[in-house]
């Protein structure tokens, strides 16, 4: 990333979704506990560590903290017992236990990526928010290891099918607004859930607030979408 470097006169603006999927995962799920963890801008790693592991929201240690983020994000990408396991080098009876305990904390989820699994073996397809479908022909697979992938796919694609919908949401208003203004800053990359600014360094704060509004308002969901935003004198310091 170093040696990514802007114009003369020029900083990287650099802005990323903070934990998008998750956000989308709460808003697609309907999950109350969640959404309402981050309506109220709670650390969502802690409080599933919290909940998961049965002790105080202060008395959650690092290591608590850093397991219930492999959950959290695993989740999402419908992560096996097993799969949990390697993360986190803890028996395959122990991630068990810990993913259970998950869904019990958040029950809406459970059956939110369940029934995208049905409705993959029943359509054919899986779709993001915006309509978008994901093919999983696998689900019908006779070969067992074939099924178990097209189940991760079919939970997993319209949660991060719709945080790919929304950046690109986000990437044509914010374009369409630096066009506008016509400002000399200019959006060079996109990487996931981060977008790249060459800013002007004379219009840095204009350029801030237009990345801010757009990155935010690109999809009403249940919980706020949030931004975060970096600059630099290359693209190492901008992250």
């Amino acid at each position: 990333r170093k040696v990514f470097v802007p114009e003369d006169g020029y900083v990287f603006l650099d802005a990323d979704y903070s934990q998008i999927e998750l956000r989308v995962l709460a808003h697609m799920s309907g999950d109350e506990k969640l959404i309402q963890a981050y309506r109220e801008a709670e650390d969502i790693h802690r409080l599933t560590a919290s909940q998961v592991f049965h002790v105080p929201l202060d008395e959650v240690t690092s290591l608590q903290r850093r397991n219930a983020k492999a959950v959290n994000f695993g989740i999402v990408y419908g992560i096996s017992s097993f799969g949990l396991s390697q993360d986190l080098s803890i028996t395959r009876k122990e991630a068990a236990a810990y993913i259970e305990k998950y869904f019990e904390t958040y029950p809406s989820i459970k059956g939110f990526l369940d029934g995208l699994v049905e409705q993959g073996k029943e359509k054919g397809y899986v779709s993001t928010m915006f309509g978008r479908k994901r093919p999983v022909p696998e689900l019908k697979s006779s070969n067992f290891m074939q099924r178990s992938f097209g189940e991760r796919v079919a939970m997993n694609s319209p949660i991060q099918g719709t945080a790919a919908d929304i950046i690109k949401i986000a990437m044509i208003h914010v374009n369409e607004e630096l066009k506008k203004r016509n400002l000399k800053s200019r959006m060079i990359l996109q990487v996931h859930d981060e977008l790249l600014i060459e800013a002007d360094e004379r219009e840095l704060e204009e350029v801030q607030q237009i990345l801010q509004d757009k990155m935010e308002h690109a999809a009403e969901l249940l919980v706020p979408l949030s931004v975060d935003m970096h600059t630099g004198k290359n693209w190492y310091e901008a992250k």
